[in-house]
């Protein structure tokens, strides 16, 4: 596969979590997020996202989350449960993308705020019409999912080299 070729990176924030005395890292989804997350994952589908690798945070609403969204899709990516994506950084999180694997074209990052919206937002060095605006102004709320492309190798992913071409997050 090219270093050259046209890439693209969803960027899926869990769904919404429930609040409770348990460790952040074990809180399990909400109701909600557990209404949201197949509806996410039905976007996804709907929308074309085919990826072949999906990277996840080890925080149990990540794992439900992803487990599922991904019932909704027409096949499977390989999973990769990553300790690194929970409460990661910007700088962390493109860490993580400059280590992907140039066979990957579509990539899936199932993760937390303030990170994901920050990762979009460096990213999207030019958006589809009011893309960035809706995104920025929203919050990037649980559920939500940005899409990002890029031409180039995962090693050349930084800040601007994006183009964000959808924003969706489930009705509030």
């Amino acid at each position: 596969m090219s270093a050259e070729m046209t890439r693209r990176v969803a960027l899926f924030r869990h769904a919404k979590a429930e609040w409770s005395d348990v460790d952040d890292h074990e809180r399990p989804l909400a109701d909600r997020g557990r209404k949201d997350a197949p509806v996410a994952g039905r976007w996804l589908a709907d929308s074309g996202i085919d990826p072949e690798l999906a990277l996840c945070s080890t925080a149990a609403r990540c794992r439900e989350a992803w487990k599922l969204a991904v019932a909704e899709l027409p096949q499977r990516p390989r999973s990769v449960y990553d300790d690194r994506l929970y409460e990661a950084s910007l700088g962390e999180l493109i860490a993580v993308l400059n280590e992907t694997s140039d066979e990957v074209r579509d990539l899936l990052v199932v993760g937390h705020n303030p990170g994901l919206h920050a990762l979009a937002d460096a990213l999207a060095g030019e958006a589809e019409g009011d893309l960035l605006a809706r995104m920025n102004r929203s919050g990037f709320p649980t559920s939500a999912i940005a899409v990002l492309t890029f031409t180039g190798s995962w090693k050349s992913v930084e800040h601007g080299v994006g183009r964000l071409d959808a924003f969706w997050a489930p009705p509030a």
